[in-house]
């Protein structure tokens, strides 16, 4: 079965292999990234930020 690319809510790109969470797509690049990702560096806040459409898309 073929997989289909959705759009990343992290990076906006297109991608096939990555996880759901509330029915939004984070492709797996983002997901490892984040997970690695110590709190202290920069990449951190926009983590945050892009992970907050999640919420804001679930409300509106």
């Amino acid at each position: 079965m073929e997989r289909v690319a959705q759009r990343c809510i992290v990076c906006e790109e297109e991608r096939t292999d990555g996880i759901a969470i509330c029915e939004q797509f984070i492709c797996q690049h983002c997901e490892q990234e984040m997970v690695n990702t110590d709190v202290q560096d920069k990449k951190y806040t926009f983590f945050i930020h892009q992970m907050r459409r999640i919420w804001l898309t679930e409300d509106a």
